[in-house]
């Protein structure tokens, strides 16, 4: 039996100052700052988690802030944009709001939705979309209440470098569901009802860099460390290159680069962004892995510190 994943994980982007990364996604979009640490590879950097309420699977966008670093450019081998899921009848709240900030957006339709399209401060390419399926997000912050709150992932964009390819992974590997093409899009769907819905765009276009304003990865979902050391077999078996498990403190990570050369993780959802401090409190501290906590007065120097504020 294929296996199937229920949908998106988290995305990785990179950004430019982390109190404008701060400000934009806890201050103009409302999510929840979950989690401050570093990042595990480059610990003078940020690795900063915004989700919902309680920073579910499927909510989670991470940021690393390089400071000065050179812009990116969107394009094939990427995730060329993120969606995000609100209430139905929720999008006038959302013109209103982003109005209010000054954020040029774009109606846009797409498999019978309407689409709010708009860029955060450093280039990245969002939207989001009113559906009924998903939970509400309990957060409040600010004027955004439940009804309005964004409740996570409504899906992703997916821009390949060999989209045939792309669309054979989704569906044979990961399980994912095709269920409509439309114009330059197939668009796949999983069995979650967050996070489920994968756009591909079918024709090959510029390719993408790596740089501010561009998604580094996408992780979709495992159930537990057993689930995963199953995908780890199953990517394997149909011929890609995975590696071993890494250790993420907040989940397990296992990373392979697709054909149409997106980087994708499978990331279990356990144990999720309480196990280092309370769920009441989650974000409000730099949270250190192990190995840098000797190191901690050191990297406080070095990072530019952030606070959440409201922006009402």
């Amino acid at each position: 039996m294929t296996k199937k994943t229920s949908g998106i994980h988290h995305i990785t982007a990179i950004v430019g100052h982390p109190q404008e990364n701060v400000d934009f996604y806890a201050g103009v979009l409302g999510l929840r700052l979950v989690k401050q640490t570093v990042n595990f590879d480059d610990p003078g950097t940020y690795h900063l988690y915004f989700g919902d309420e309680g920073g579910n699977p499927g909510t989670i966008i991470t940021f690393f802030p390089w400071v000065g670093a050179h812009q990116g450019v969107i394009g094939d081998g990427q995730v060329g944009v993120t969606s995000y899921v609100v209430p139905k009848g929720a999008l006038p709240f959302w013109e209103n709001r982003l109005e209010k900030f000054a954020i040029p957006f774009t109606k846009t339709e797409r498999f019978g939705e309407e689409y709010l399209a708009f860029t955060d401060p450093h280039g990245l390419l969002l939207e989001i979309v009113g559906r009924e399926e998903g939970k509400n997000n309990s957060w409040q912050f600010g004027e955004i209440m439940p009804e309005y709150a964004i409740k996570g992932f409504g899906g992703a964009t997916l821009l390949s470098k060999q989209p045939d390819k792309t669309a054979e992974v989704l569906e044979k590997v990961m399980g994912f569901e095709k269920v409509g093409e439309e114009g330059e899009y197939i668009r796949f769907r999983s069995f979650s009802d967050i996070g489920n819905v994968i756009d591909l765009k079918i024709t090959a276009g510029r390719s993408g860099s790596m740089g501010v304003g561009t998604v580094h990865h996408i992780a979709f979902r495992a159930v537990d460390d057993e689930d995963q050391l199953d995908w780890q077999k199953h990517v394997s078996a149909n011929g890609y290159q995975v590696t071993p498990v890494q250790d993420r403190n907040y989940f397990n990570a296992i990373y392979f680069r697709e054909h149409g050369e997106i980087l994708f993780e499978i990331a279990t959802d356990p144990p999720g962004f309480a196990i280092d401090e309370s769920q009441e409190t989650m974000g409000e501290n730099l949270m250190l892995p192990s190995q840098y906590e000797q190191y901690r007065e050191q990297l406080e120097r070095r990072l530019i510190p952030v606070e959440v504020r409201i922006l009402d």
